[in-house]
């Protein structure tokens, strides 16, 4: 989730933004540019790939205007930005124009971090855009919902989370979609399945439920489905894989656990827990460690082990629906 360390970005100010989340560091970034507009009817926007960046070129955007105009300076992939270049950006940190807003924007990874470091220590302010982890998709979908003057339940947050998979800019574009829609009623399962109904039923969610219930027919229905709409068969891996995972963190949580309490234990949503439950019945240690085995093959098969991706998806979900209830 996007992250905010310190007051809001104005002009004067120099806003880093970390993370590899393109989507929600876009998003600061725009935040960033229409919080200074708000206050100024003319703001002039320049953005830039840090590795383009030199001292002529640095001098230029940053020194005085001459027109007096407020600006907003965006520098991307700061991670490659010139090593001659880091001492002049930490000195500027240290002593901003007042005029100017410097949005700095770096990817992630350890690449750069010495310049990271330094920016810090001069007190900027930070927005660290991290990607939510699979099982706090639907507290993205509801608070996306909640932006857009809409409401919506927990299990109608994780059926839009099914239908449209992780990506978090189609998520969002679908609760704007349906929160202008909804005639401002809540968002309900119902509504969702009527526009993404389709797309829910060849998910790899789907894919992965089925087979691990250890229907074996509807899953690789699924699946063919799901293949011949254009579904990556890595995401059929990794569904597969996570759901395996959740389910393996429940057999071997500790009993007398409370729900809050076992749903963290196990990284899944507390409504998760009772569909984990109906599914972890019928497994045993030695089924699960076939089904993992197999998934991991398959996986490795999808990557270019196998010319074949098809026939190991369908190898996959017959090994892991008949590992259930394998002692």
């Amino acid at each position: 989730m996007a992250v905010r360390r310190g007051s809001a970005p104005k002009l004067g100010d120099v806003l880093l933004v970390t993370g590899s989340e393109g989507f929600l560091a876009d998003r600061a970034v725009r935040s960033a540019i229409a919080a200074v507009k708000k206050d100024f009817a003319e703001v002039e926007t320049t953005e830039l790939d840090a590795s383009t960046l030199d001292v002529g070129v640095f001098a230029e955007l940053t020194g005085p205007s001459l027109f007096a105009a407020e600006r907003v300076l965006v520098m991307r992939s700061l991670e490659n930005l010139p090593a001659e270049m880091a001492p002049r950006l930490i000195e500027y940190a240290g002593a901003a124009a007042d005029d100017i807003l410097l949005v700095l924007v770096h990817s992630g990874g350890q690449k750069g971090k010495g310049v990271l470091d330094k920016l810090r220590k001069a007190s900027v302010t930070e927005v660290v855009a991290t990607a939510p982890k699979a099982w706090e998709l639907p507290q993205f979908v509801a608070g996306e919902i909640r932006l857009h003057g809409g409401n919506v339940d927990e299990r109608a947050a994780s059926a839009l989370v099914d239908a449209v998979g992780h990506d978090l800019r189609a998520l969002a574009g679908a609760c704007a979609q349906l929160v202008s829609d909804s005639g401002g009623q809540a968002v309900t399962a119902e509504l969702i399945g009527q526009y993404f109904g389709g797309r829910a039923e060849v998910t790899s969610f789907a894919v992965a439920d089925a087979a691990i219930s250890g229907r074996t027919e509807p899953a690789l229905e699924q699946l063919r489905w799901a293949l011949d709409c254009g579904v990556a068969p890595v995401l059929m891996t990794s569904a597969m894989a996570g759901g395996l995972r959740g389910l393996a963190k429940f057999s071997s949580a500790p009993g007398g656990m409370r729900e809050a309490d076992l749903a963290r234990e196990v990284g899944v949503p507390p409504w998760k827990l009772k569909s984990l439950r109906q599914q972890s019945r019928g497994w045993t240690p030695g089924g699960l460690a076939t089904a993992i085995k197999a998934v991991a093959q398959a996986d490795a098969d999808v990557k270019g082990a196998s010319g074949d991706a098809g026939y190991a998806l369908e190898r996959m979900v017959i090994t892991v629906s008949r590992a259930h209830g394998r002692r």
